[in-house]
């Protein structure tokens, strides 16, 4: 008996260690339970605002040529034109770079509510020796139209070398064509197509090529431009052109037909116009109804119209404007002054028959009634032009 328990003492611990080792194995063939991986969160991307793009803001372009001491057509004398940049500033109108306007119409930035970019066409050498001087004195930015044909050819005209200093002091350099000839004919037997192809391209090319820029507008020599002109110009590249149809314009104004007011020292009047924004909110007192119903308003002809008859009669349907007093109804035309219009209260029409011939040239219509006891005032332009709204070859 006493033997037996020694063997069962003896064996005892190998049951013991095997009963540990294979609670070990087991616990280790379980595996015991983690908790998932809970899902990274993503940033979500926070979407960028669309910029403020101050779409209200009205601008005027601003047209100079020659700088001389006395005063003539086409020329600034150079104090009325230090003058006229002074007052600019005085009147708290910004003068903002051609590519600041294009940004601006293009949606990607703001420019200031009165903006005001200056333009200086056909390279005359006095505007290096005497505009550049005070446009840098003021730091305003400013664009030539240049046509390519006459840089560098002597005389008082501007050379490469002139234009590469004045590009390199920041100024931009637009295309003014390459002969600067009434795009709308062609030269007496030229073929208008080929003709025409090569002034709106071979311009944008060449300054290019010279001066190493990129060319995004095309003045139009003496403002003349049809259908077929803007359409070229368009094919070529370029993203505005100008006219000589100064106004002031807001953002939806067609970026083939951007208007300029032509300045020089005899027609101080039309720098005051140009000047001239109204009141803080855009407009002048007692002219925001006109400004409106302008839009809407059904004339004859129409805004920036070209036409070829030249005795018109001029009309506009007045219903848009409201409660027209029918005795305070005027029109004044340029070069006429007040003309003795007839208006109808019934059909709200005002008509007026010109009985003389009009020269080929540019009108200015201004309508003013009194809308509630308010006087108001709206105005458009038309041209009469021989050679009608569609090229022709010549």
């Amino acid at each position: 008996m006493r033997r037996c328990l020694l063997v069962f003492l003896s064996v005892l611990p190998l049951f013991v260690t095997g009963c540990k080792k294979g609670e070990s194995n087991l616990t280790q063939s379980i595996p015991s339970p983690t908790a998932s991986a809970s899902p990274t969160p993503v940033a979500q991307a926070t979407p960028t605002p669309p910029p403020d793009t101050n779409r209200t803001a009205k601008f005027i372009v601003l047209l100079y040529h020659r700088f001389e001491d006395r005063p003539a057509e086409l020329v600034t004398t150079p104090n009325d034109f230090s003058a006229q940049m002074k007052a600019l500033k005085d009147r708290g109108i910004s003068v903002i770079s051609m590519q600041d306007l294009l940004a601006w119409r293009n949606g990607k930035k703001a420019i200031p509510s009165k903006s005001a970019v200056i333009t200086i066409d056909d390279e005359w050498n006095s505007q290096y020796y005497v505009a550049w001087p005070i446009l840098k004195e003021f730091g305003y930015p400013f664009t030539l139209f240049v046509y390519t044909k006459w840089v560098n050819t002597g005389g008082k005209a501007m050379t490469w070398n002139q234009l590469e200093e004045i590009r390199d002091a920041g100024a931009d350099i637009e295309a003014h064509t390459v002969s600067h000839h009434d795009l709308r004919h062609a030269p007496r037997g030229q073929d208008y197509t080929t003709w025409l192809h090569n002034e709106v391209y071979g311009c944008k090319e060449t300054l290019e090529n010279k001066l190493g820029v990129k060319i995004i507008a095309l003045a139009f020599p003496y403002g003349f431009h049809n259908e077929v002109v803007r359409k070229t110009a368009k094919e070529a590249g370029y993203e505005m052109q100008f006219t000589v149809y100064g106004r002031h314009m807001d953002i939806n104004v067609p970026a083939d037909q951007i208007g300029r007011y032509a300045i020089d020292s005899l027609k101080d009047d039309i720098f005051k116009a140009a000047l001239d924004f109204g009141t803080t909110d855009g407009t002048r007192p007692g002219v925001e109804n006109s400004q409106l119903a302008s839009a809407a308003m059904l004339t004859e002809p129409l805004n920036d119209q070209h036409i070829t008859e030249p005795k018109p009669t001029i009309k506009a349907n007045l219903a848009s404007m409201g409660d027209v007093d029918p005795k305070s109804v005027e029109m004044r035309i340029s070069g006429f002054g007040l003309v003795p219009a007839v208006y109808d209260p019934k059909t709200k029409l005002v008509t007026y028959a010109f009985t003389q011939k009009l020269v080929p040239k540019m009108y200015t219509v201004i309508l003013t009634a009194k809308v509630n006891g308010k006087k108001v005032e709206t105005r458009w332009h038309f041209t009469v032009d021989p050679a009608g709204p569609v090229a022709t070859n010549q």
